[in-house]
């Protein structure tokens, strides 16, 4: 499958590049940034041209790989999908409901395959033990705690606009939804308070019954920096396993599934853009909790 990889940053380098170069069954033919001459390095390392046009890349590819700002992939996302080009593309999907509707409406009208990249559901082990956990049943709450420090000096993440603007309620919730929704069920409430060092903790309740916590930081001490996910019910208590890949070999797993969709004609995929749509709207809703102080329902 001919992809166009649409992004330069650390991200585009080190997971969507690596793992599209590495694949059998993938070829890059093209790179687009917002930066011409990262994306010309960033083509001239893996032996592609680059574009300088967005539609002119989408025309040359079957999909498209996307690892830029939610709202600059939103609008990428529609293109290609209008196109008839299918979406291999990151998390979180967008960042209004808007922004997202538009992309699962493109998607859809078009029959396009999609795969939204949450980078421990394409973790072997941990999808293997979200299933198991889901069929046991009986879990009355789940808990995350997700501290990162990503503005230190050396991180590749640091110049991040859009994660310094929005924060971890929409780069690190993401991924707790991501395991606490299969095995809990769609939340339909949420509630949020802000916390020190760009801290926020949210409260979930899910459909018949359970809750959920998370606390998330993109600026926790070094010292304090910790990712756990744990869940409480009738069976005791259960921690998900950190996953057994690295982000490129995940991401070469997401390609693998796009592929296979793609292959049998299935629009089904457990993380396509309606997941990440939902996704989405629980965020957006937890935004709405945070600055109006109240428990806000989830449509």
């Amino acid at each position: 499958m001919r992809f166009g990889l649409f992004g330069t940053g650390h991200w585009a380098i080190e997971t969507h590049g690596k793992a599209l170069h590495a694949h059998p069954d993938a070829e890059l033919v093209g790179v687009w940034g917002r930066n011409p001459e990262r994306a010309a390095s960033l083509g001239e390392m893996y032996g592609v041209p680059t574009y300088n046009d967005i539609d002119a890349l989408i025309e040359q590819c079957e999909a498209v790989a996307v690892a830029l700002p939610p709202d600059i992939q939103a609008d990428i996302a529609v293109r290609a999908a209008t196109a008839g080009r299918h979406l291999l593309l990151d998390k979180p999907l967008a960042l209004t409901v808007e922004d997202a509707d538009r992309v699962v409406a493109a998607a859809e009208a078009s029959g396009v395959a999609s795969v939204v990249f949450f980078t421990q559901r394409f973790q072997p082990n941990v999808t293997a033990f979200l299933a198991a956990t889901a069929a046991a049943g009986g879990w009355q709450h789940g808990r995350t705690t997700a501290f990162a420090s990503i503005f230190q000096d050396g991180s590749p993440y640091g110049g991040s606009l859009w994660r310094r603007e929005h924060g971890a309620l929409w780069d690190i919730a993401p991924h707790a939804l991501s395991i606490l929704l299969p095995v809990l069920g769609r939340v339909t409430q949420v509630a949020a308070m802000d916390g020190p060092s760009g801290m926020v903790h949210l409260l979930f309740t899910h459909e018949g019954g359970a809750t959920s916590s998370a606390a998330l930081s993109l600026d926790a001490p070094r010292e304090a920096m910790a990712r756990e996910f744990v869940f409480y019910g009738e069976n005791g208590i259960e921690t998900v396993p950190h996953g057994e890949y690295d982000a490129a070999t995940a991401f070469g797993v997401a390609i693998d599934q796009l592929i296979e969709q793609v292959r049998a004609g299935t629009r089904d995929h457990r993380c396509d853009v309606r997941f990440g749509r939902e996704v989405v709207t629980i965020l957006a809703a937890a935004e709405s909790a945070r600055t109006t102080s109240r428990t806000v329902p989830v449509p």
